[in-house]
């Protein structure tokens, strides 16, 4: 522990050297040794959700399960009122995820009824969002019944506003993806 007036710099006691090295190698051994056979699994994985494998073992890493659905803000799937229309980009990227679900969380003036029609079955179901800068517990009842059905730890929010981080962090999501940063990688990819 630091005394007062200690700038947080490097240690001038010797023997820096040695306590690096021991602190890499505790740190590698910490690490998992993955088969290869597994880590093929989980490139092949990442692809089916349209995620770079560096985010998807992030994002396994951080809650320790597979992602198991999305859950997209209104913004990040481009859906406007009056007459919300999903553009191609978004609807091609979401026709080309398997094996998890869609769920499309729409805000303001937007109906959810509207939303699954603009989705043209790419949007596997959609519910209210939360209202801005709600409570924390109520940020969280609308997230809970948004994902029903799925592990709240198995689920990543895609968001275009810095107040839809909120709503992965109140829901326990699994994590947390900007819509410009998942949209764009399926692009970069091909």
């Amino acid at each position: 522990m630091s005394r007062p007036g200690h700038n947080g710099g490097p240690t001038m006691e010797g023997g820096e050297g040695w306590r690096r090295h021991c602190w890499r190698q505790a740190r590698e051994n910490l690490l998992p040794h993955l088969p290869v056979e597994v880590v093929r699994l989980r490139v092949r994985r990442a692809a089916e959700l349209g995620l770079d494998y560096r985010t998807y073992a992030s994002v396994r890493a951080a809650s320790g399960h597979d992602v198991v659905a999305f859950l997209f803000s209104s913004n990040a799937l481009r859906l406007l009122p009056p007459v919300p229309a999903l553009p191609e980009d978004r609807q091609a990227r979401l026709a080309s995820l398997s094996g998890c679900g869609r769920i499309a969380l729409v805000q303001g003036q937007l109906a959810p009824e509207a939303a699954m029609q603009a989705g043209q079955g790419v949007i596997d179901r959609a519910h209210p969002a939360p209202y801005p800068l709600a409570p924390f517990p109520a940020l969280r009842e609308a997230i809970a019944a948004a994902h029903q059905g799925f592990p709240r730890d198995g689920v990543v929010l895609i968001g275009d506003m810095s107040l839809e981080r909120d709503w992965s962090v109140a829901g326990r999501l699994a994590g947390y993806l900007p819509a410009e940063r998942y949209f764009s990688s399926l692009s970069a990819a091909r």
